[in-house]
């Protein structure tokens, strides 16, 4: 489940309240959607998984409620609460739920014209 639509600007939030877990699904929630970049947050319910995916530009992922499995071209880690990672443009990654979380993501589109 997507929401494309961005949060309301000039307002206050609790950043892990901005998105809800749903039975049996991932919820993706928009913050900010601009064409040069995005921020994310996600929730996964326990067993759901994102597939193997791949970005032309990086994404810095923080946990922000539980603990997620990464699988970062072909290595497995671990994110617990607090924890961050930049993940390479074009790198081969997925995220799965061993128990639920939620994490946010910034992807930056612009500066790799240098």
């Amino acid at each position: 489940m997507k929401d494309s639509t961005e949060m309301e600007k000039g307002k206050e939030h609790i950043i892990v309240e901005i998105v809800e877990y749903m039975s049996k699904a991932v919820v993706v929630r928009t913050i900010i959607k601009k064409t040069t970049g995005n921020i994310t947050a996600t929730s996964f319910d326990e067993g759901e998984e994102l597939g193997e995916n791949q970005l032309p530009f990086d994404a810095y992922v923080q946990i922000i409620d539980g603990r997620a499995k990464l699988m970062l071209d072909g290595r497995e880690i671990i994110l617990k609460l607090g924890e961050g990672i930049i993940i390479p443009a074009h790198s081969t990654h997925s995220f799965s739920a061993k128990e639920q979380f939620k994490m946010i993501t910034t992807v930056i589109k612009s500066g790799y014209e240098e």
